[in-house]
């Protein structure tokens, strides 16, 4: 009985959809290796502000998520996902050693930047054949798995940092050597999918592709980008756990948590959006945000940040799942890698601001700052998400 519930629990999902969650576990081990260290590398290693810490966060963040915007609309004019996904998987691995090697954080912002550019290329991409690998009712469940997968690897990637760091006592330096197994299992992963065509000749031009959106389509975006002002870089959070008197080993454990919750909520979250609704569920992902920022701008106890990564955990592993099939529903299967990647360039763009702004407020305001804001705009995100999302989504036709 078991075993029939769990295989009608995996009903509609494919081959390719497995690979591609792989995919994103091994990519994740890769990139989580590192974020947990990097901001600690940049501030005592390097010596440098937290605003240089948010600079450089906030534009790798950019540059992902802008580049998934770009890649997502040649993948629609080209009908070519898995070719440009391989790319972007490729320097997504060699862009980890280049951190390694830097002395300056010029150098660390050089290597980040291709980082992030590798996973911008491949996401949209890479995404777009997630959906393509089931039928619309499924839609949910896969990237459900994907998010599995890659919350999956956020929290083994830091498990392995504190392994090599404290248990084999290898320099922080040679952990971003290391990065690179990882990554280029995920390359693997991709080179063993089977691309589908499309039924339908795409109409985006490589340029844009924006025109062809529909209003929904659009009135999610400003929704998601009022919430995005607010929603600065993860190294803020890291940092103040850090500052709090968490050892280095206690806060790269806190984030493995954060990442283990994540990824043991990303696939009933994308189950239940395909039954309760996708907006529902976004909207819930924003009040967890909300607790959570609000949480950070109160409390300076240890225990109580522990707790609440729990909650940011939640968040991450829902809007994951949530927020990007969500924006595939409004569009044509044509068009799906252009709408996913402009929902993650709009996340992008909005988190280089808010990074910033976190920079700024962490130096010259104060720590509580940067997390007062934004649980105020998560605030704003829930209203504007409430008023403009349609609570049913009608998709387009192509």
């Amino acid at each position: 009985m078991a075993v029939k519930s769990a295989r009608k629990l995996f009903t509609g999902l494919s081959r390719n959809t497995f690979l591609l969650a792989f995919s994103s576990l091994f990519a994740d081990i890769s990139t989580e290796m590192v974020v947990p260290i990097l901001p600690i590398f940049l501030t005592q290693t390097l010596k440098v502000s937290a605003s240089v810490v948010g600079l450089v966060e906030g534009i790798a963040g950019a540059t992902q998520n802008i580049t998934q915007g770009l890649s997502g609309s040649l993948s629609d004019k080209l009908q070519k996902r898995k070719s440009i996904a391989l790319v972007g998987y490729f320097l997504a691995a060699i862009g980890k050693p280049l951190m390694g090697v830097a002395s300056v954080w010029q150098g660390v912002l050089g290597g980040r930047l291709l980082d992030r550019f590798g996973a911008g290329a491949r996401s949209a991409p890479r995404d777009a054949l997630i959906a393509a690998s089931v039928d619309d009712a499924h839609r949910g469940k896969a990237f459900g798995l994907e998010g599995v997968g890659d919350n999956a690897g956020a929290f083994l990637g830091p498990l392995l940092a504190v392994l090599l760091l404290i248990v084999c006592h290898l320099p922080v330096r040679l952990i971003f050597y290391l990065a690179v197994i990882p990554g280029l299992l995920a390359f693997l992963m991709v080179v063993l999918v089977h691309e589908r065509p499309v039924k339908v000749a795409a109409k985006a031009r490589i340029d844009s592709g924006v025109e062809k959106f529909p209003k929904a389509y659009w009135k999610y975006l400003l929704a998601t980008a009022l919430f995005g002002i607010g929603n600065s870089s993860n190294a803020f959070l890291i940092l103040e756990t850090k500052d709090i008197g968490a050892s280095l080993t206690a806060t790269i454990l806190i984030y493995a948590g954060f990442n283990l919750v994540a990824a043991l909520i990303s696939y009933p979250a994308g189950f239940l959006s395909d039954r309760l609704g996708r907006r529902n569920l976004f909207v819930l992902s924003l009040a967890i945000f909300f607790i959570t920022y609000l949480g950070f701008a109160l409390t300076r106890a240890v225990a109580l940040i522990g707790v609440l990564f729990v909650f940011y955990g939640l968040y991450q592993g829902i809007i994951r799942s949530v927020g990007k099939a969500l924006a595939s529903d409004y569009v044509s299967d044509a068009l799906r890698a252009s709408a996913i990647g402009w929902y993650n360039a709009t996340m992008g763009v909005c988190g280089l601001a808010a990074s910033l702004l976190g920079g700024w407020l962490w130096d010259h305001v104060g720590h509580t700052a940067v997390f007062a804001v934004g649980a105020v705009f998560a605030g704003v995100g829930i209203i504007a998400s409430v008023a403009l999302i349609p609570a049913v989504v009608t998709r387009r036709q192509a």
